[in-house]
């Protein structure tokens, strides 16, 4: 006490330096330690608001699909209050901040309850308010786990305090709605609202509200106990439902809701980052008669027979894609693959711009005879031998009727007299942009459609013809720009093409007269078949859409009993109809440069008919070519074939005949370099083990056929 009388009054009235040094330094530390972080704004927090999913609309604006991009948590758009139903914030309120109009980010009575349950060791009672909690969602690091000593609780009441300070009490509780995480993955009222109940916030009952709201202080616990804690938030009248109503919520694949599932193939092709909303030319209802026709056609196939397909239309003006199917799912086992951009075999679905170059060319007209008969040719890996669907041949058809019926040897024929590369090359301009090899690469077999090309690519191919020839690239987005227009095909022989694929009386031979690709307007279609019935198409085009259709297996197994009027055909027809419904298609307009003639045929045995012309190309009277009017070629032994001696034959007795076609009069023939004589003398070759090749001589000496080969 002595040492205490002699400080000056004013250290007497205080205390000792030290104790206020002291306390001074405590306060200081509390400080530091309770420090709560720096907090965002309001308008800071809505900017950086970043949706997991991402948003896929039709040209009208109405939702097609969505997709999850962030795999971190689910999020929806951000909320505002006025979206969320009244019941909800009520609900919220009620059960987790009874007092959170009235306090100013703490609320003193519930901590003070919460101290004296914990004094008497009652079970823990919560006291964080709703802006404690919103605190540690914008700073998730006072929220970290085992962060519950009193040092965290300080620094949360007062980054509470600080954000009642600057934000106003409905900004706190839409953003606490927005962060609060729920059931799962689902952060925020919007994902858990569609997720658990498949609505938005807007529409939830108080039932459903009074859920959602019990999922908060525990989003893992068991449906007994959130229906248990959401009965203290409602009327006593609405508990006895909450039970069944909580183990439906709960119950798993509600996450699906989230997905309208109209487009999921196009939803994963656009979208890329989270909170993308992208606005495509697609037509919802479109895209919906496209989907079920797709699906009602595989049902009845069935997945033994065929698992996959897709489907692209297009307006034919605008190049616009007003449906987009990849696949509908059902028995298939590659769901996940985008069956419109997938490569696929072509199948005859190529040969209508064969006979197109051909016509523009003037080097074939739709009247103009070819032979469907047997051909052998000779190509780098060996001989090519093309044979038709049905393995039968027709003998001396017209182009019309070789490519309504889809002849594959007249095809072929085409092709060698157009040439593989100048075929090869035309493809790539009208979009086939897989064909990077050159023409050698292919060969002949180009003709059959031997290319491996996607459903959208040969839709805008299509596009192309029912346009008279005028190219421009397709739209998915609103906002791509109209692509350049380029003439690729002459029009008038992209009207004459497009007249033969429209002609029911031409295709009748093969697909009968009533068949799938007959409309009751006028319509141009083709179908096609890739080797071992892997592929099937059917492609085609009024005035105003083009509809392409693949059917088939993704995984590249063969179909079973699918041809091409059964398998792709009839999902083109059912869109067709329904995009024409009160308003059929009309043929196009005829090309100045087209003119008619009546023409009669003199060996083919079709009917006269009227037939369409190219200008300067119209003749009266078509026939097969003569005999002595074609080419001269080696017929036997056919090339690359191999042949063995008979040993119980004698040598001299065995020998291989010689055939040669057309007129070769005065041809020679050469084997292994050394002459053997003349044509007319029909030598024998004798069964010499080795490599021969043997070649046709004209009467100057230049070779104009050979074939190779092989006796062992």
């Amino acid at each position: 006490m002595g040492a205490l009388t002699r400080l000056p009054g004013e250290w007497r009235r205080w205390g000792p330096p030290a104790l206020l040094i002291a306390m001074i330094l405590v306060y200081a530390a509390l400080n530091v330690l309770t420090a709560p972080p720096s907090l965002p704004d309001y308008a800071q927090v809505r900017r950086d608001w970043r949706p997991s999913e991402a948003w896929l609309y039709d040209r009208e604006g109405k939702l097609l699909d969505r997709i999850r991009v962030d795999y971190q948590a689910r999020r929806l758009g951000w909320t505002p209050l006025d979206a969320i139903n009244p019941a909800m914030r009520d609900a919220v309120i009620r059960g987790e901040d009874r007092r959170f109009a009235t306090h100013e980010g703490v609320d003193w009575l519930a901590l003070g309850n919460a101290a004296l349950a914990r004094l008497r060791g009652d079970p823990a009672r919560g006291a964080s308010t709703i802006s404690m909690q919103l605190a540690a969602y914008l700073s998730p690091q006072m929220a970290a786990p085992g962060a519950r000593g009193w040092r965290d609780k300080l620094r949360q009441m007062r980054a509470a305090w600080a954000l009642e300070e600057d934000w106003s009490k409905a900004e706190i509780l839409e953003a606490y709605l927005n962060l609060a995480p729920y059931r799962g993955e689902a952060q925020g009222v919007a994902a858990a609202s569609m997720t658990l109940f498949g609505k938005s916030p807007s529409v939830l009952d108080r039932r459903e509200a009074a859920l959602l709201a019990a999922l908060l202080p525990d989003p893992a616990a068991p449906p007994a106990r959130v229906a248990t804690r959401a009965c203290r938030l409602v009327e006593a009248a609405d508990c006895t439902a909450l039970p069944a109503l909580a183990s439906r919520m709960l119950s798993p694949g509600r996450l699906r809701a989230l997905d309208p599932g109209l487009a999921p193939h196009l939803a994963n092709h656009l979208l890329r980052t989270p909170g993308a909303r992208v606005a495509t030319t697609l037509d919802a209802a479109v895209q919906r008669v496209a989907s079920q026709a797709l699906r009602h056609q595989l049902q009845g196939l069935g997945p033994t027979r065929a698992r996959d397909g897709a489907v692209i239309v297009l307006d034919n003006a605008t190049g616009d894609v007003l449906a987009y199917v990849g696949g509908v799912g059902l028995g298939s086992t590659a769901e996940a693959v985008n069956g419109a951009e997938a490569l696929r075999q072509a199948g005859s679905t190529l040969k209508p711009f064969l006979y197109a170059q051909l016509i523009e060319r003037k080097w074939l007209t739709a009247a103009s005879i070819l032979e469907d008969s047997p051909v052998q040719l000779d190509t780098a890996s060996g001989l090519y031998v093309p044979r038709n669907y049905d393995n039968a041949f027709l003998g001396p058809v017209s182009v019309r009727r070789a490519l309504a019926n889809s002849l594959n040897v007249p095809a072929v024929r085409a092709l060698v007299l157009d040439g593989v590369q100048d075929f090869r090359d035309r493809l790539w301009d009208l979009g086939y942009a897989d064909l990077n090899p050159d023409g050698g690469y292919y060969g002949f077999s180009l003709a059959l459609g031997s290319a491996e090309v996607t459903l959208l690519q040969q839709a805008n191919a299509y596009r192309t013809l029912a346009n008279l020839g005028r190219w421009s690239p397709v739209r998915l987005r609103k906002a791509d720009p109209a692509g350049e227009v380029r003439t690729l095909i002459d029009p008038g022989a992209a009207w004459i093409t497009a007249d033969m694929l429209a002609d029911a009386g031409a295709r009748s031979g093969t697909f009968g007269v009533d068949s799938a690709l007959r409309l009751p307007f006028w319509a141009a279609a083709k179908t096609g078949t890739s080797k071992a019935m892997r592929d099937n198409w059917c492609i085609g085009f009024s005035d105003r859409f083009t509809v392409a259709v693949w059917v088939g297996n993704l995984e590249g197994d063969p179909m079973r009993a699918v041809s091409g009027t059964s398998g792709a055909a009839p999902v083109w027809r059912d869109v067709m109809l329904a995009l024409h419904q009160g308003r059929p298609g009309s043929a196009p307009p005829r090309p100045a440069s087209v003119t008619g003639a009546r023409i009669a045929f003199t060996r083919s045995g079709e009917a006269a008919r009227t037939e369409w012309f190219l200008t300067g190309t119209a003749q009266a009277t078509l026939a097969e070519a003569p005999a002595f009017a074609r080419r001269p070629r080696i017929v036997n032994p056919v090339s690359g074939s191999v042949y063995a001696a008979d040993p119980d034959i004698p040598a001299n007795r065995q020998g291989l005949g010689i055939a040669v076609s057309g007129a070769a009069e005065g041809y020679r023939l050469t084997l292994d370099g050394r002459g053997i004589g003349g044509v007319s003398a029909a030598p024998q070759l004798p069964l010499l083990p080795g490599s021969h090749l043997l070649a046709l001589l004209d009467e100057s000496g230049r070779k104009v056929d050979q074939v190779r080969f092989t006796v062992r």
